[in-house]
């Protein structure tokens, strides 16, 4: 029998139960369409986290002393960069660098006298590019001019919190490079609005000149931070900066954990896929189990006439294709409408941000589209659907003509 021939019967069979068959077809959309919208929106959340703490946090590239451990903001001479300044330069001169400039880190208390906030102090180059994200979430005030002696840059969110506003006054304490507690007193310049509660919430800016006097690290740097242009660029960039006098680290060793944990998430993703598509697949072989026993006579009948077994079993896995793809065009389509939905609106997460410590999470998650992934979801949803199609098909094409006749 000619394959078009099938295709025709299979179509035609499908139709004998059309709301049973336009609900399996609804069951395939919706479960590809759930889908496409979880792997959307995770993959979004995740490579924009990833693209904020590079550009506001750690650059593609870092240049540090050996000794230096991010977490304890060590300020110790031994723990800093002597030759920050000339790095950067070198670093600069690279054509694959947008920008590049030393940064001090310091732990600090920010005071009110009634209030207090516990902050990550940033003293920076206020000219470089690298802060044109702070310059742009100005919300109040002004950003730090290169030569302010007594001014600070804090988040919206820690000026609420301390009841300070633009010109007022605070008390800041840090443990400076000797160990010892130095205090000192900071005008709010102005406020800054990242979007990124868990950055808000714990970032300050002091001017790079302030910052070293008022630490005791004059001429010392913890890093020098260099973003590029292109992010592949970064292992280039690295190579050309060896024998600079520092480790050289790139965006992946310094999002190692968080790199680690996108790739835990994949896994739990693809336990989701396998779960989704099961479920559709246990749909789509009780669909086609039901049409075999209401057909058996008709099995009978057609293999009686001399149909052999195998085309027997080819129409009914062409009825689940049918199936299949119906479902998979009506799912693509929702579920691109719906990745591109949340990509402009997303789903809003208040201040979950703020538990991800170290990470630039936004308020706001948002879907991107990933056509790769949805291609595969697609394929293997389809097979899978395919497959499920096999046990129902082989049972039809089994079944003895004689005995088919006498069924019912």
């Amino acid at each position: 029998m000619a394959f078009s021939m099938l295709w025709t019967i299979a179509f035609r069979d499908l139709g004998r139960h059309r709301r049973r068959s336009v609900l399996t077809a609804i069951a395939v959309a919706l479960g590809l369409t759930l889908l496409m919208t979880a792997h959307g929106l995770t993959g979004g959340m995740m490579e924009e986290t990833m693209q904020n703490t590079i550009r506001l946090q750690t650059g593609h590239v870092q240049v540090r002393a050996p000794s230096y451990e991010q977490g304890k903001l060590s300020l110790k001479r031994s723990d800093l960069l002597e030759n920050a300044e000339t790095i950067a330069a070198r670093a600069a001169a690279l054509p694959q660098v947008k920008a590049a400039a030393p940064v001090l880190w310091a732990g600090g208390v920010l005071n009110t006298g009634d209030e207090s906030a516990g902050l990550q102090i940033y003293g920076i180059d206020t000219t470089s590019a690298l802060y044109d994200p702070i310059r742009q979430a100005i919300v109040a005030g002004e950003f730090l001019a290169a030569d302010d002696r007594d001014g600070i840059l804090i988040s919206k969110r820690v000026a609420e919190s301390l009841g300070l506003g633009v010109g007022r006054r605070a008390s800041l304490v840090i443990i400076d490079g000797d160990g010892r507690p130095v205090e000192g007193i900071f005008t709010v310049r102005g406020t800054y609005a990242t979007g990124m509660p868990g950055y808000d919430d714990m970032t300050a800016f002091l001017a790079l000149s302030k910052a070293q006097a008022f630490t005791n690290t004059t001429g010392r740097a913890s890093a020098v931070t260099i973003l590029l242009h292109r992010q592949d660029d970064a292992d280039a960039v690295a190579a050309a900066l060896r024998g600079v006098g520092g480790d050289i680290l790139t965006w992946r060793e310094l999002n190692a954990v968080f790199l680690q944990m996108m790739q835990t998430a994949m896994g739990f993703y693809i336990l989701l896929d396998m779960i989704v598509i099961l479920v559709v697949a246990v749909i789509i072989a009780n669909t086609l189990l039901m049409a075999v026993f209401e057909r058996i006579r008709e099995m009978g009948i057609l293999a009686s006439l001399g149909m052999r077994g195998r085309t027997i079993l080819l129409m009914f896995v062409l009825e689940a294709a049918i199936l299949g793809l119906i479902g998979i065009g009506v799912g693509i389509v929702l579920g691109l409408a719906s990745v591109a939905y949340l990509s402009q609106v997303g789903i809003p997460i208040g201040d979950m941000g703020t538990v991800a410590e170290g990470l630039a999470l936004g308020s706001v998650m948002r879907a991107r589209f990933d056509f790769p992934t949805f291609a595969s979801l697609a394929f293997w949803t389809l097979a899978i659907v395919l497959l499920a199609s096999l046990y129902p098909a082989w049972f039809a094409a089994r079944q003895e003509p004689v005995e088919a006749l006498r069924a019912l």
